[in-house]
């Protein structure tokens, strides 16, 4: 298939597939960050939120219709999706709709598990008529072309098309999908979360995980969900329920291999689930060489961010002294040391500061000669003048909460001021 003829192929594809994409996780292992927010709403890289991610992806694979499935503390992440991802082309059939949880199989009954979200959204699933679906996280940091594997499914004829890639095995036990494979790429074997999960052959380190993105027709996802919702037993979810029995079955589930979108580096993918590997992403970003490029342009990520005044880095009695850092917009620093850091808008840093590995969320405060070391600072928060943070961990511990990782992390309430959200008072710092 001549490259024209594949694009078109693929462009027919991506125009009658439907995304949906859950985002109503808890996201507990974040701890304080999803105080008041979920996972897919928290802020990542000086001006995005880690929902963008995944939306960039659909719009760059050509994939217009979307369905964003909310459940817990949702109100941060459907303002930042009215705001910038709503405003797309109706009149060609293209839509972002926002699902909350309906409660549709019981009076008190929230989503159940991953695929009893999709099951209670059918119905409005079905309204749109759409030949395949893609089922996505919004919870994870990576680029890919959607495209390429709705190809694939259907060149293949697979009945079930699972995203996956090569994890250290010690990172697999207990927190991917592990499975195994036929030389065609086809599942043979699949285990939610496995205790000792199978290697892959000849690489005894590595296991094949899955990264919990689905491609699959409408009407075979839809018997599939509604035998599984008739079953009592069940926990209702794609990798413990929907999977395992497509297998035994007989039907034909096929692994597509991830790759990087724009070229030949090695892909990235991210799951920011803890606060220590959510610090770590951040911080890869300021590596001389990102492993995630959020300046390539042949794949930006998109974000809606409010019009801000440049940033002002001013010397005042001294200077300013910047190194490997992020400066996101409207940010003020007059005459502070910023170290291989990352402040996101509207972040005012008072004179006199020394920050090193500080990730400081938007609208934050830093009051003059404060210290801070290994910190993240949840938005809004203000640091009162010669505040000392991250440098000695027995009194960090006293006050904030610290990481296995050594990670300190701040948040408004523990500085004594408050934790509530007042749109009316704070209408941008969510």
């Amino acid at each position: 298939m001549t490259r024209s003829k594949k694009a078109r192929f693929v462009s027919r594809l991506t125009s009658n597939t439907m995304a949906l994409v859950l985002a109503g996780g808890r996201g507990e292992r974040l701890g304080v960050l999803t105080d008041w927010r979920t996972k897919p709403a928290v802020p990542f890289g000086g001006k995005y939120r880690i929902i963008d991610f995944t939306l960039s992806n659909c719009m760059h694979s050509g994939i217009n219709k979307v369905c964003v499935l909310t459940q817990y503390k949702s109100h941060s992440l459907i303002r930042h999706l009215i705001e910038g991802w709503t405003k797309i082309n109706s009149q060609r059939g293209d839509f972002l709709d926002i699902v909350p949880a309906q409660q549709w199989t019981g009076e008190d009954t929230w989503f159940q598990g991953t695929a009893d979200a999709v099951f209670q959204s059918l119905d409005i699933i079905e309204s749109h008529s759409p030949d395949y679906l893609i089922i996505l996280a919004g919870d994870h940091i990576y680029n890919m072309d959607y495209g390429e594997m709705l190809a694939e499914h259907v060149n293949i004829g697979a009945d079930f098309s699972v995203a996956c890639m090569a994890v250290d095995i010690e990172k697999a036990a207990n927190q991917f999908g592990v499975m195994t494979i036929n030389d065609n790429g086809r599942i043979i074997n699949f285990e939610e979360k496995p205790s000792s999960p199978a290697p892959l052959p000849g690489k005894s380190k590595k296991a094949l995980a899955s990264m919990g993105i689905y491609v699959v027709s409408h009407r075979y996802l839809a018997e599939r969900l509604r035998e599984d919702a008739a079953l009592s037993d069940s926990t209702h979810d794609f990798g413990r329920d929907i999977i395992p029995e497509g297998l035994r079955r007989g039907d034909y589930f096929h692994a597509h291999t991830f790759q990087n979108p724009t070229n030949d580096a090695p892909p990235y993918w991210r799951d920011v689930g803890t606060i220590d590997t959510y610090y770590a992403a951040n911080m890869e970003l300021l590596e001389q060489q990102p492993a995630l490029d959020l300046h390539n342009s042949k794949w930006p990520t998109v974000t809606y961010q409010r019009q801000l005044p440049p940033s002002l880095l001013r010397n005042g009695k001294g200077s300013c002294n910047l190194e490997n850092s992020i400066i996101s917009g409207g940010c003020i620093v007059t005459n502070s040391e910023i170290r291989r850091s990352i402040l996101f808008s509207e972040v005012n840093v008072s004179e006199g500061c020394m920050l090193d590995g500080v990730l400081a969320l938007a609208g934050c405060k830093i009051g003059e000669k404060s210290l801070l070391r290994n910190v993240i600072l949840d938005n809004r928060c203000i640091i009162p003048p010669g505040t000392v943070i991250g440098h000695d961990e027995n009194m960090d511990k006293e006050k904030y909460h610290v990481t296995e990782g050594g990670i300190v992390i701040v948040n408004r309430q523990m500085m004594g001021q408050g934790l509530s959200y007042n749109p009316e008072l704070y209408p941008n710092y969510q």
